[in-house]
């Protein structure tokens, strides 16, 4: 069974994540990549000796304009959480199916690098505590390093992030001291070996794809800071540091491989990392090299395994905001911790754990990953016309290569590896159909919403306790491991056993900040955040909050008090309160808990409601004050008293409205009645005109043929045909009954106008034809605009637009029609009378121009050549009961109904647009579609 809000996130409801990361702490995750150069370099090495650079040199490059080109795509989508996948998921956003593939592909190398670096650990403190006689179970240390980022992780960003910071540093640049160290000896010491080879061997491309396919490992991940934009607090310098990342992978990624190559050159290295670095960097560190060694081999691992529980979460975050995985994924705490995506993330991982060992995880992983980097330039291909896409065709010519490679080098890691790398993330996708569908309440994003605001904050009153019982016990630990080491130490003479110190010194860090995070770091942050709260709340309060002493000297005040007294905060403090409220006596204690007091500042008169509270501080008496300003509700007070007049004025006014409204509403019924009356003898006259035609079209061949054979009739026919004229009666009588069809045509034409104008049956909003009804209403109004003895014809300019049909209330848009026309008729018969020398022409105008604007508001416009109106006047045009027109020609509520009809009815604007001289314009605009606002 599906959830409902599977289908569509609901996110207004549910916190998004905070931006509590600053772009320094979002840089130290930009460097995790170059620090896993360490474990890349001693395989490709060992397999390819000083051919390796060639692989080296084109993925640096497509490195770095990969770089380069995820900044501009972060620039674009500045909120985007998980960096690069989910701006591939936006780029291929018409293909759901591959977007959805490429961002859980780029997840899943991300979660095999945390298995790796589990067992990379493993193995190296297994073989250090061999020498001192120690055995470890596999599991216990393979559990160990896997939870352990993941306890940092649960309890917070900002701790984990800090503990990243706190180690990249001197890891990154004792990495760059190893790389610019290293090429400087092989330039200029004596001993050097030379810095270029003798020889160069042959390399295939099989071998050159397939190693290639391998270092986009690491070439590709530099842009791993692009996945905390969403969370940085200055996401832009987040951005820029893309390009300082771009930038240190050639003396990292060359260097250092240069360094490696021309020093570790004995084959009995094999790929061991230790010792292939050991060997390069003896030369010119000497007796600090198993320890500096050590440090950046643990330091890439620990690092590595923060960054990936800080990297997928965000991915799987955003691609659940963006609707590609369940919404369960985007639940996030207000601390920022991704609940469900960490325990997805720690799945995944003991999978790939439990499954393979180093060489087949990082085979399966890297098939994804590589697949979902040509999608994205796939993706950049097919956006290519888009300002955020920097280098279309080099991603084009990227593309192609990057198939061949995975074809080549892919296969060339084993047939088995790369289908099961190229199906796993179909199994994730599955894995995600079914968190959907299974009816589990852990599977639906409410019931973490409702734990997270059920689950009250855990303070402890007194963490003091807390804090000296966890320090008692973090020192006795170390007292205690260290004295064992020591002992052990002692017993066996090792050179390595400062390599062992490293690994300890690292891992208890990351243990202490761990058992940290779950004891008394949620309590100094719970602490710190209520701090935070009272200081704000102090400070963003409206009301004046003040704190005096036990003498009413103000100790303390807020940004609001400066409103009040006029004076900077600052400026008040050491002074008594009743300087400024001078009805207050001398001591606290004695003024009242609650009072009106009167402010007198710049000539004005304030009346305050002043509170105190007194509260105990140690051995004497601090007293908070809290001034509301009431002023607006005594002259509030005030007015109510002398108001009531007022009010049954408004009260009338309304009662006429009322009244106009029923008059309009009973006129639409009337002529709906009349309209019907006169529509039925209208129809019994019309329809027998043509009958009518017909029989004296018959009598007339008649008479002719009477006429035809009795040319000679009696004499009384004779003088009777004289006395009717019967030759005119013939000519004059088919003309007369073609005036009578006329006159019944136009009869049915003014009463459809009549039934159409009154709308009664349009009572709902519905779609209407706007047009129609303009001209219904002229049709109405059509007496009014034929010349008359004392005016000239009044011509009527339609500029009718090509309109849809527009949702209205149809009857009362007739209405305003109807007034604003009749106005306009009005307007320009006075002009007329007052004088012609007025007008722009000699003749009155009327101009109505319609107009659809972006699709979604209709615009009429009514306008007329008149004398225009004064902006004294246009100022109350819409006033009930205001009207310039003399005494019982008008009655003031024409506009003002016709402004609430446009504005209350249909949600829309009425305007006057008019100046003296230059005629008068009502602008009407309204929704097209009502329902859609």
């Amino acid at each position: 069974m599906s959830h409902p809000a599977h289908s569509t996130l609901g996110q207004s409801s549910y916190p998004r994540l905070p931006r509590s990361l600053s772009a320094v702490e979002s840089w130290g995750f930009g460097l995790t990549a170059h620090i896993s150069w360490t474990a890349l370099v001693p395989a490709i090495h060992a397999a390819l000796g000083s051919q390796a650079i060639f692989v080296w040199i084109p993925a640096v490059i497509f490195g770095m304009l990969l770089n380069y080109q995820v900044k501009r795509l972060g620039m674009h989508f500045i909120n985007v959480a998980g960096g690069t996948p989910n701006y591939a998921t936006k780029l291929l956003q018409n293909y759901p199916g591959l977007a959805r593939y490429a961002a859980i592909g780029y997840l899943l190398n991300w979660v095999s690098y945390l298995s790796v670096n589990t067992i990379v650990l493993r193995d190296l403190i297994k073989v250090n505590l061999e020498t001192l006689g120690i055995t470890c179970p596999d599991i216990f240390l393979d559990i160990s390093f896997t939870l352990l980022p993941f306890i940092v992780a649960f309890s917070g960003t900002r701790a984990l992030s800090i503990l990243h910071l706190f180690f990249v540093i001197p890891a990154f640049g004792l990495l760059m001291t190893f790389c610019i160290q290293g090429l400087g000896w092989l330039a200029f010491s004596p001993v050097s070996p030379g810095f270029f080879p003798s020889s160069w061997s042959s390399l295939s491309f099989v071998d050159w794809a397939k190693w290639f396919f391998f270092v986009t490992y690491a070439t590709y991940s530099c842009e791993t800071a692009s996945s905390f934009v969403a969370d940085s607090r200055n996401p832009t310098q987040t951005l820029r540091f893309l390009d300082v990342a771009a930038w240190m992978m050639p003396p990292i990624f060359w260097g250092g491989s240069w360094v490696v190559m021309r020093l570790a050159t004995n084959p009995n290295l094999k790929d061991n990392a230790f010792l292939n670095l050991a060997a390069a960097s003896l030369p010119f560190w000497g007796r600090f090299t198993g320890v500096s060694v050590s440090f950046l081999l643990v330091a890439a691992c620990l690092l590595g395994s923060a960054t990936v529980v800080s990297n997928c979460p965000r991915i799987l975050y955003q691609l659940a905001l963006d609707n590609h995985i369940s919404p369960v994924f985007s639940v996030v705490s207000r601390r920022g911790v991704f609940v469900p995506a960490l325990t997805l993330t720690l799945v995944l991982c003991l999978i790939y754990l439990i499954w393979g060992d180093v060489a087949r995880i990082v085979a399966v992983g890297n098939i994804g990953w590589f697949v979902s980097f040509m999608l994205l330039h796939l993706g950049l291909w097919l956006r290519r016309d888009r300002p955020e896409v920097l280098f279309p065709r080099i991603s084009l010519a990227i593309l192609l290569l990057e198939v061949v490679v995975l074809l080549v080098g892919g296969f060339a890691w084993g047939w088995l590896n790369f289908l099961i790398g190229l199906l796993f993330p179909i199994g994730v996708m599955g894995i995600d159909a079914m968190i959907r569908r299974v009816n589990f309440p852990a599977f639906h994003p409410d019931w973490w919403m409702r734990r997270y605001r059920t689950r009250p904050v855990v303070i402890i009153k007194d963490s003091v306790i807390l804090q000296v019982s966890i320090l008692i016990f973090l020192l006795c630990s170390a007292v205690a491991v260290g004295w064992l080491f020591g002992v052990k130490l002692n017993k066996v003479a090792t050179a390595g056993g400062e390599n062992i110190f490293v690994v300890l010194l690292m891992s208890v860090a990351f243990v202490g900040v761990a058992i940290a995070c779950w004891t008394s770091l949620p309590q100094v942050v719970a602490i710190a955040e209520a701090r935070v709260a009272a200081e704000h709340l102090f400070t963003v309060a409206q009301d004046g909050i003040l704190v005096v002493d036990n003498q009413g000297i103000i100790r303390q005040a807020n940004p609001a008090t400066e409103s009040f007294f006029g004076v900077n905060p600052s400026e008040l403090w050491g002074n008594h309160l009743n300087k400024w409220l001078p009805a207050l006596v001398y001591y606290p204690e004695q003024w009242t808990k609650r009072s009106e007091q009167i402010l007198i500042g710049n000539g004005k008169n304030r009346t305050l409601e002043v509170s105190i509270s007194d509260r105990p501080h140690q051995d004497f008496q601090e007293y908070v004050v809290i001034l509301h300003d009431i002023t607006q509700r005594k002259q509030a007070e005030q007015i109510l008293r002398y108001s009531e007049a007022q009010l049954r004025q408004e009260a009338k006014q309304l009662v006429s409205q009322l009244v106009h409204s029923e008059k309009m509403s009973s006129l639409g019924q009337l002529v709906a009645g009349v309209a019907h009356e006169i529509n039925n003898p209208i129809n019994f006259i019309y329809g027998n005109v043509g009958y009518a035609n017909q029989y004296i079209q018959d009598l007339l061949r008649l008479l002719q043929l009477y006429q035809k054979n009795y040319p000679n009739p009696a004499k009384e026919i004779q003088q009777e045909t004289e006395a009717i004229d019967l030759d005119f009666l013939i000519a004059d009588l088919p003309n007369l009954l073609t005036s009578m069809t006329v006159g019944a045509e136009r009869i049915t034409e003014i009463v459809l106008s009549l039934r159409n104008f009154s709308r009664l049956d349009d009572a709902e909003m519905k779609a209407v034809n706007i047009h129609e009804g303009i001209d219904n209403t002229l049709m109405i109004l059509e007496h009014r605009l034929k010349p008359k003895s004392n005016n000239l014809a009044i011509e009527v300019i339609k500029e009718y637009s090509d309109l849809p049909l527009v949702e209205c209330y149809a009857g009362q848009l007739n209405q305003v029609f109807m007034n604003l026309l009749a106005n306009a008729i009005d307007a320009l018969e006075e002009s007329l009378v007052i004088s012609h020398s007025s007008f722009a022409t000699d003749k009155g105008q009327i101009r109505i121009h319609t107009q659809l604007i972006n699709q979604k508001q209709v615009v009429i416009r009514i306008g007329d050549n008149g004398l225009g109106i004064p902006e004294d006047i246009q100022k109350r045009l819409f006033e009930p009961f205001f009207t310039t027109k003399p005494i019982g020609k008008g009655t003031g509520l024409g506009l003002s109904i016709s402004y609430q009809i446009i504005t209350q009815k249909h949600r829309g604007k009425l305007q006057c647009i008019s100046a003296p001289g230059q005629g008068t314009e009502f602008v009407i605009v309204i929704p097209l579609n009502q329902q859609a606002i």
